[in-house]
């Protein structure tokens, strides 16, 4: 085996070389084709048909209990026949919380509602 003058010998630095190119080359070719795999400790927010709105956010916190049973309360009194996807604090500031549902017509919404459970604003996509 040949050495280089520092003692590292020359076929380990050219095999090192050859399969970070080989790797770098499949990373990139799997980037473009959109093949990759997403990391399940880390959903995507894209939208998609199943949940026009993304999924939820990782500054966002759902619901439970009362306070949940009162937010859907108030989203399906003011979009009647709606159903619910899910009920979350609101971080983008429009109100305390947040009802994301599909209206009956299939359109998603959000309903925001305020800390004493009355609707704010629907928002409609």
């Amino acid at each position: 085996m040949q050495e280089d003058r520092k003692g590292f010998p020359r076929s380990v630095a050219i095999a090192a070389i050859a399969i970070g190119l080989i790797g770098g080359s499949y990373g990139i070719a799997t980037a473009a084709s959109g093949n990759g795999s997403n990391d399940a400790t880390t959903p995507s927010t894209a939208p998609d048909r199943a949940q026009p709105w993304g999924h939820q956010r990782s500054d966002e916190t759902l619901l439970t209990d009362g306070t949940a049973t009162s937010v859907r309360n108030a989203a399906l009194a003011k979009v009647p026949g709606a159903t619910i996807v899910r009920v979350e604090t609101d971080a983008d500031g429009n109100a305390p919380y947040e009802a994301h549902l599909i209206k009956s017509d299939g359109t998603p919404a959000t309903v925001y509602v305020d800390k004493s459970f009355n609707v704010v604003s629907v928002e409609t996509r």
